[in-house]
């Protein structure tokens, strides 16, 4: 039984999501969402000159 709680510990610790990782990316969608928003807002004003 033990044993097969410390398999289960050291598997969830091993397959942790890594929170640099997970920051990074969040950053790189942020990042893309503004310049698709400049690009829209670039698009729009373009449109009206």
């Amino acid at each position: 039984m033990w044993r097969d709680f410390f398999a289960a510990v050291v598997t969830a610790l091993r397959h942790r999501p890594d929170e640099r990782a997970i920051a990074e990316e969040r950053r790189r969608a942020v990042q893309r969402l503004a310049e698709e928003k400049i690009r829209e807002q670039r698009r729009e004003t373009e449109a009206q000159e």
